[in-house]
Order: structure tokens, then C-alpha cells, then sequence
């Protein structure tokens, strides 16, 4: 029922779930999930989730995000309606500078509040869903290349085909070693892609990346420094194989300036470092509008933000490259949702109840939970 509605608290919950295995970038290494989870709660009992996933060498703190939700942005929350998603988030970028995560967390959460209330899933609120799954991508980047491969051979067998090697924590041999291994194991049926994480210096970047192009790779992703986008350019003109953009589009300005400079063949999109869905379907217009490739790519998160995701994924209409959805899968020692993550047969299926389609047990985000602000606390 549409009708009036109220938000009249906010929590936030920082929680630390660990990983099964550290995952090596080459950007430093991570061995767990420390987000903060925005809930938002109605006067008439509904309940809006959202999720603050931060990587302090990529964009934020959970500290700092945390502290967003819970002190800046509270005031611009209590009170209002939650259909009013655009006004309530313009008067978030006034009150605050940057913090994209807790932004997304916040856009999230008034979004599957609004599903509920509307009765449509995030998907169709944002433009209609042009997919009802999205091909699955697994991230290879434990440091213990043989256990990778055990994990490897595991994902294999539950149908995902798709496998992106994280490169530039070791040497150069050894990211050639995973990948000629990977081939000969899997043959032309893996799809193979490679994520360096801005872990390569820009003079000798093309030389690195044209070692690996025997090995067919669908792209390459960040080789070098965010700031270095005149370097990205020259890259992506200079080998054969695309390149994508991560750390170097956060934004749509920046996404309008990649797009002047032809700094990428494709955009990751990441909610968490573009303050949300909507803001994520702005720069993939940009991308479409100059025949950029976008991607769903993913943060260090739970199904929460995976979710947010699915259904950012699902209102883009040319997507040809899959997402990166597998942590609470695959990466987690546990997650927080009542319902598993929906991954089956390689694909991530996109729900269609109300709403964002999932919430945390409450059970399990006491026992991850570290630390939560109420409206007490404020």
C-alpha cells in the first residue's frame, strides 16, 4: 500500500564475518568482510536494508562509514518518507562530502523499503529488469596457487565457467605460471580474465600485459595507479586486449571524462564506490553512449551489497561480460541472510519479491556484529 510513510529509526551495524582463505591483490592483501549495514525502519513497521562495503586502499573506512550513516546523514533520514529516495539522497551529498559507500548503503536501504511499499523488486524501480540471471565470475587470488586450484576444480563442478586471476602481488612469472595453468587444465571452456588491482608500474605495463595475451583473456583490469588515466589511455590503444577500468571511474564525471579520453574498453560498476544503484546506471549510459562494456563488479561484501547488485546488473540492458557476486558464497566463512545467496547452475538469479529480495537473519548478525549506533547513541 502506498499511502503515507514514515522513517523513524536508523541503525547501523558494523559487522566482521572471515574469510576462508586471504586473497592477495595488487593492492595489499584481504582475509575477511568488516562492512557497515544501514537498517532503515518505517512507522509502519517495514524494514530497509542497505550495505556499506569499504576497502580502506580503495575507498573508504568502515570507521569512517559507519560514522557517515550514524552521525551525518541520520538527520536527512528520521522523519522523512522513504519514497523520496532522489531528495533524500541530494540532501545526503549537500550534508557530506565523498563517502560513497555509506551513501550506497543508505540509497539501498530506501530502495527496498520502497519495493515493499510499491510491491516491485529494486530492478523494476530503477528502469525494469532486462536479465532474470547474470553470469558468475570467481576470483582466483589466494596466494597458495594449489589450494586455489582445489577451490577452483569446487566452483567448476557447481557450473561457473567464468575465473579472473588477481595479478601483480608476486612476480611477473607467476601470474603468467596460474594462467597457463588454468588453460591447460580447462581448455577453451574457462573463461579466463585478469585483475591487477593498479599493481603495475605504467613504463613497462604494456610490456606485461602482452605476455599474457596468449592465454586469451576476456580483459585486463586497472593495471596501473587510479590517477594514471593519460597511462590507461595509452595501454588500451596500444595491445589487443581490453581493458577495464576500476579504481579510475568513480564517479560519472569521471566516467564522462574516461569516456573523452577513451581510457578503458569497459567500466566496472561497483555501487559501493559510485554512492549506489542509480548513480551506477548514469555511468553505464555514459559507457553505452561511446560503446564502453560495463561490468558488475563487487567490493569485499555480503550478500546484502550483492544483492544491490544483482538488481543494478539486472536494469542494464547490454551486459555481456557477468558479474562478481561470489563472495558470501564462495570467499566467507559464513554470511548474514536468512536465504542463501540465489547462485546456481554459474548464474546469479535476481529475486523478484519486494524489495532488495533478502535481509540478515537476525541471528547471525548478532553473532558477527561488532559494534551498532542506535538513535540512542546519537
Amino acid at each position: 500500500m502506498m499511502g503515507t510513510h514514515q522513517i523513524i529509526d536508523m541503525r547501523v551495524h558494523c559487522v566482521s564475518i572471515p574469510a576462508r582463505a586471504v586473497h592477495s591483490h595488487g593492492s595489499g592483501d584481504v582475509g575477511g568482510i568488516n562492512v557497515a549495514l544501514c537498517e532503515l525502519i518505517t512507522d509502519g513497521g517495514l524494514t530497509g536494508w542497505g550495505e556499506a562495503s569499504p576497502w580502506p586502499v580503495f575507498t573508504g573506512t568502515l570507521d569512517g562509514n559507519a560514522a557517515a550513516l550514524h552521525v551525518h546523514l541520520r538527520p536527512h533520514v528520521i522523519g522523512r518518507d522513504p519514497l523520496q529516495v532522489e531528495p533524500i539522497m541530494a540532501a545526503a551529498d549537500r550534508a557530506l562530502v565523498g563517502h560513497p559507500e555509506a551513501k550506497a548503503a543508505l540509497e539501498c536501504a530506501l530502495l527496498d523499503l520502497t519495493g515493499q511499499i510499491a510491491g516491485l523488486p529494486i530492478a523494476e524501480l530503477v528502469g525494469g529488469r532486462h536479465r532474470d540471471r547474470i553470469p558468475l565470475s570467481f576470483s582466483v587470488a589466494n596466494p597458495d596457487f594449489d589450494a586455489d586450484l582445489t577451490d577452483v576444480a569446487a566452483i567448476w563442478e557447481s557450473g561457473v565457467r567464468i575465473f579472473k586471476l588477481k595479478t601483480g602481488f608476486a612476480d611477473h612469472g607467476f601470474d603468467l605460471m596460474r594462467l597457463e595453468k588454468l588453460r591447460d587444465i580447462y581448455g577453451d571452456d574457462i573463461r579466463l580474465r585478469v585483475d591487477y588491482n593498479q599493481g603495475l608500474s605504467a613504463h613497462d605495463a604494456v610490456r606485461h600485459i602482452r605476455d599474457l595475451e596468449t592465454f586469451r583473456p576476456d580483459f585486463v583490469e586497472q593495471p596501473v595507479r587510479m590517477h594514471e588515466r593519460e597511462a590507461l589511455a595509452a595501454i588500451t590503444r596500444a595491445v589487443d586486449v581490453p581493458i577495464m577500468a576500476d579504481e579510475s571511474v568513480f564517479n560519472v564525471r569521471e566516467a564522462q571524462q574516461g569516456a573523452v579520453m577513451r581510457i578503458a574498453d569497459i567500466f566496472s560498476l561497483k555501487t559501493a564506490k559510485s554512492g549506489g544503484i542509480r548513480r551506477c546506471i548514469e555511468i553505464a549510459a555514459i559507457a553505452r553512449s561511446v560503446g564502453i562494456e560495463v561490468y558488475g563488479g563487487c567490493m569485499f561484501e555480503t550478500s546484502i551489497a550483492h544483492m544491490a547488485g544483482a538488481h543494478l546488473m539486472a536494469a542494464i540492458p547490454d551486459l555481456t561480460l557477468g558479474c562478481e557476486f561470489y563472495m558470501s558464497t564462495y570467499y566467507a566463512k559464513a554470511d548474514l541472510a536468512a536465504a542463501p545467496f540465489p547462485i546456481s547452475d554459474g548464474h546469479v538469479h535476481v529475486p523478484k519479491t519486494p524489495g532488495l529480495g533478502t535481509a540478515p537473519d537476525p541471528d547471525k548478525l548478532a553473532h558477527y556484529r561488532t559494534q551498532i549506533f542506535t538513535q540512542g547513541d546519537h
